[in-house]
């Protein structure tokens, strides 16, 4: 049953600015019956966008700074990225989710009586300075978002001694928002290892302390295999040559005696792979398909690394087709590793919108902050 929305052609507002289920947002088919708008920051390709929208989201604003990626972006969701995210300002429009698969950086942790006893701010102002983290902050503090949902790296817990997750979980926190976490490993969705934490943070001033969340656990069915995603006849040019197969041998021979796990890798067809990652395009070494007796393996093609990703076969035909083909393979093969799988962030946005239900009920409809 879908429940009561109000009508009106006004976003709604909080009196902090915040909006919950905006009103211009565009009922989408969804399973969830709750159209909510959100932004799209450090948007990369749109995997987070294609989580979202699968569950009733409607884009409103998106922002990436790198050329080939908007490129994709365009030629997939027809929208035109912002830049640079250090460039927002008041021009955000109004939004119930903010997404950001931000960059990795460390921060400084300094005290804060040594800060006050040089008169600089303290906190996260500080804290962050200097990295896109900071960037992010502020713009959460400033537009209030009732819904964050970041993703980014699994290694971001233990980054800088675990520093750089205390501060951003602390941030968060200071912001007066409830943050939840979880390192999901996408192989339940696609064929491929790839751990990554997704953090979730509802403002408490709407959602209260403690919002009914719960990550929902991988799906039963059976996992995919690699082989479900292989193209039948690749082109020759992905077979790797004598040299450089030769090259990656020796250099996996060397490191195994000394006690390394460093080398390239022939994936086996019935399993999954390793982690695509963006730096792919060099040698493929972290994923090779075996050819057969009396041939070298193969990289990838980039098709396969978007299937390998789990981004849907249409947008992979906009990007990739014959002479109109939007980006280069290296540029695609660097794209497809920085993403996100948008069947991990669908799994995610289907509980958020739960608890935006749940939120909606114990208020009886109401849709605006008290």
């Amino acid at each position: 049953m879908t429940l009561p929305v109000e009508t009106s052609d006004r976003p709604r507002s909080s009196p902090s600015g915040a909006t919950l289920f905006s009103a211009d947002a565009e009922p989408v088919p969804s399973a969830s019956g709750v159209p909510f708008a959100f932004v799209d920051l450090f948007s990369g390709i749109g995997g987070m966008r294609l989580g979202l929208e699968a569950v009733g989201g409607v884009c409103r604003y998106s922002c990436e700074i790198d050329p080939y990626a908007q490129k994709t972006y365009r030629a997939w969701f027809g929208d035109d990225a912002a830049g640079d995210v250090t460039q927002i300002r008041d021009d955000l429009p109004p939004h119930d989710l903010l997404a950001a698969g931000f960059p990795c950086q460390p921060f400084s942790l300094a005290g804060v009586s040594k800060k006050n006893s040089l008169g600089r701010q303290h906190g996260f102002l500080d804290k962050t300075q200097g990295t896109l983290f900071f960037h992010l902050a502020r713009i959460i503090e400033q537009h209030r978002p009732p819904v964050v949902l970041l993703e980014n790296v699994k290694n971001l817990r233990s980054h800088n001694k675990g520093d750089t997750w205390r501060t951003i979980q602390g941030t968060l926190e200071e912001l007066k928002y409830t943050v939840f976490s979880r390192i999901i490993d996408a192989a339940a969705w696609v064929p491929q290892h790839r751990e990554r934490i997704l953090i979730v943070a509802f403002d408490r001033t709407l959602f209260g302390s403690q919002p009914p969340f719960v990550f929902a656990q991988p799906p039963d069915h059976p996992r995919p295999k690699l082989a479900d995603i292989l193209e039948p006849n690749p082109d020759p040019k992905y077979t790797l040559t004598d040299r450089l197969w030769r090259y990656l041998q020796d250099y996996a021979e060397r490191h195994r005696r000394k006690g390394n796990g460093f080398g390239c890798s022939v994936a086996d067809p019935h399993g999954i792979t390793r982690t695509l990652s963006a730096r792919y395009y060099k040698d493929g070494s972290e994923i090779l398909i075996p050819q057969g007796e009396g041939r070298n393996p193969r990289r990838l093609t980039p098709r396969e690394a978007g299937r390998l990703m789990g981004f849907p076969e249409h947008l992979l035909d906009r990007m990739l087709n014959g002479p109109a083909q939007v980006v280069s393979d290296t540029q695609a093969y660097k794209q497809f590793g920085n993403a996100v799988v948008p069947a991990v962030v669908e799994s995610v946005a289907r509980q958020i919108v739960q608890v935006m239900q749940w939120q909606l009920t114990r208020s009886n409809g109401c849709l605006l902050k008290r």
